[in-house]
């Protein structure tokens, strides 16, 4: 065995990391928090630990797991100090994410897992269940008949039940991404095989003993929660709740202590200080609840960072987990018309897009956050931004004037959510770049200081491909569709709106010395804009220019960039546009 704990990165159950002794961040605390709720939904992003939180319940409450519970919990604050509760529940567990989105198959699929589940659950307790009594429970053919009789028996005889589900919205946002709006609501509406099993779920907490007593749900969305159960009128709605922000992810003090502790064994390399920077500009900076200050590492890039780092390695070279991508083609359809499209013709773009090309230019947006809300009213702009939060998209940054400040959390959600402008860009047939061409000019720019190919190479992409001049509408489209592409250089850390002496720069493109230490350029870029409507003259342009340079050289002066980068010549880069024409390029030195 070694001197330290192994990193159970992409390992969600919960009994084997205590027994095999992984690392855990014990938040078994928040288990008498939950307790007061006994029906309660949780909606946070992907790989945010939501499983292992499932089966950190699922081997505390069901009864089966009793005579492990010293050695399963004893590293933990509830294996301390245990509620009552403990080990009293017969546990129904269900996860419905390995549905795949075939509509000819999927209710058959649903109903022969739900069966499985139901099947060895009673057998696991059979002093419960004798055989005629399993016998009666089975007999229906359909899971809501089972789920029924399940529950009635359960009353009768004053058996508790808790039923777990996780990724409850998986396969109906799949289906939703692929198949539209229409597939989704066959069976999220109405007498849908999806709806129904909800409302049986319901009937189940009507019993006055026994029945489903607990009830706990987890997913990404609410729109499928509020589709099935009219905003699941039946419990509590955790999701923006203060108390249980901190329940998934992990605190700047739980990483740190994380990373010291692995220091003290000899197992990490790395400068304490160092990986909390390049972690907390990477992996932190979300917030679930108003009314708290506390932002939360992810909890799958978290570990990705130790898995890659332990034992003494360096840093990974690509920062961003490829298991915490969200693939674009799962929100193309928040993002494109909803419309019946005759074979080749490009996508177009719509509402949302704009939306989300205004978000991220701006890096951030004032609204409500919905707590639910059907699919019928994901148009709204409280609702798509709200959906942008649950997905982790966007996170609480601040609240001003009882509104809150939603904000991108942090450079690897930053990259995601410019890599889904350009796909939708491409996949539209508005601009699309040479990939393997652009990433040789950034190439260039961070190691030579060679600006002006990459600059001309924009300039003549966007001269010849006309579909994104009616996208080029004001200076705030133009910086998101250029950091849209800077983003893909791995040498820069992308900053917009940038502080520098006392003024805000555009776009500040940091050498990315932690992972690259011997670049030796950075760049602050500045944009103009005059629009299109008439032919700007000489002196207008000349005027533009003139203001952008002299931005320039105020944020070049900022006494900070000798100090924090020493090694580094700094470039500033006005640019002016005429509309989509790039009509002014030129340099500022330090």
């Amino acid at each position: 065995m070694s001197d330290y704990p192994p990193i159970p990165y992409g390992w969600a159950n919960f009994r084997g990391i205590q027994l095999e002794g992984n690392l855990y961040v014990d938040k078994t605390r928040f288990v008498r928090d939950l307790e007061r709720h006994r029906y309660a939904v949780l909606i946070r992003p992907r790989r945010f630990g939501k499983t292992c939180w499932v089966s950190l319940l699922e081997n505390y409450y069901d009864r089966r797991w009793a005579h492990e519970f010293e050695t399963v919990f004893r590293r933990t604050d509830i294996g301390r100090n245990p509620t009552p509760e403990r080990h009293r529940y017969v546990v129904l567990r269900f996860n419905f994410s390995t549905f795949n989105h075939r509509l000819d198959t999927l209710q058959r699929s649903f109903e022969e897992y739900c069966a499985a589940v139901l099947e060895s659950t009673v057998a696991r307790h059979r002093d419960l269940f004798p055989s005629s009594a399993a016998e009666w429970i089975l007999a229906p053919a359909s899971t809501n008949g089972r789920l029924n009789r399940l529950f009635i028996h359960a009353g009768d005889h004053d058996i508790p039940l808790y039923m777990l589900i996780d990724e409850y919205d998986n396969f109906a946002n799949t289906v939703l991404a692929y198949h539209g709006e229409k597939a989704y609501e066959s069976f999220t509406h109405g007498d849908g095989f999806y709806r129904s099993f909800f409302a049986t779920l319901k009937a189940g907490t009507d019993q006055s003993t026994g029945g489903l007593s607990r009830l706990f749900i987890t997913g990404v969305s609410p729109i499928t929660l509020d589709d099935v159960t009219s905003g699941f009128n039946i419990g509590s709605n955790l999701s923006l709740d203060p108390a249980f922000n901190e329940v998934l992810g992990f605190t700047e003090t739980e990483v740190r202590g994380v990373l010291d502790m692995y220091r003290e064994r000899g197992a990490l390399s790395l400068d304490v200080d160092a990986a909390m920077r390049v972690m907390g500009d990477w992996y932190n900076g979300y917030r679930f609840a108003k009314g708290v200050q506390t932002d939360l590492f992810n909890t799958d890039m978290a570990l990705y960072f130790l898995n890659q780092s332990i034992p003494n390695r360096p840093m990974p070279d690509d920062l961003i987990d490829v298991n915490v991508r969200i693939d674009y083609g799962k929100l193309r359809h928040l993002l494109v018309v909803n419309r019946e499209r005759r074979r080749g013709e490009p996508d177009q773009l719509n509402g949302n897009f704009d939306l989300l090309k205004g978000v991220i230019g701006e890096e951030g947006a004032e609204t409500a956050i919905e707590a639910t809300f059907p699919l019928s009213r994901l148009g709204t702009r409280e609702n798509f931004l709200s959906l942008l939060h649950y997905f982790g998209l966007l996170s609480i940054r601040g609240i001003a004037e009882d509104k809150v400040r939603l904000g991108i959390p942090n450079q690897t959600v930053k990259r995601l959510m410019y890599g889904f402008l350009r796909e939708a860009y491409d996949e539209a047939e508005v601009f699309s770049l040479d990939f393997y061409k652009l990433e040789r000019l950034l190439h260039e720019m961070a190691w030579r200081g060679a600006w002006e190919p990459l600059v001309s190479h924009f300039r003549d992409a966007l001269a010849e491909q006309t579909g994104i001049r009616d996208y080029i509408a004001g200076e705030k489209v133009l910086h998101g569709f250029l950091s849209a592409y800077f983003s893909l250089c791995p040498f820069f850390l992308m900053r917009s709106e940038y502080e520098l002496n006392k003024g805000y720069a555009d776009i500040f493109l940091e050498p990315f010395l932690a992972r690259h230490p011997d670049v030796r350029h950075g760049y602050v870029i500045e944009l103009k804009y005059l629009p299109r409507g008439g032919e700007a003259d000489d002196a207008a342009i000349a005027g533009k220019a003139a203001e952008a340079k002299g931005q320039l050289r105020q944020y070049l002066a900022d006494e900070r960039l000798p100090k924090a980068w020493p090694s580094v010549s700094f470039t500033g880069i006005a640019m002016v546009f005429h509309g989509w024409e790039l009509v002014v390029a030129e340099a500022v030195q330090a």
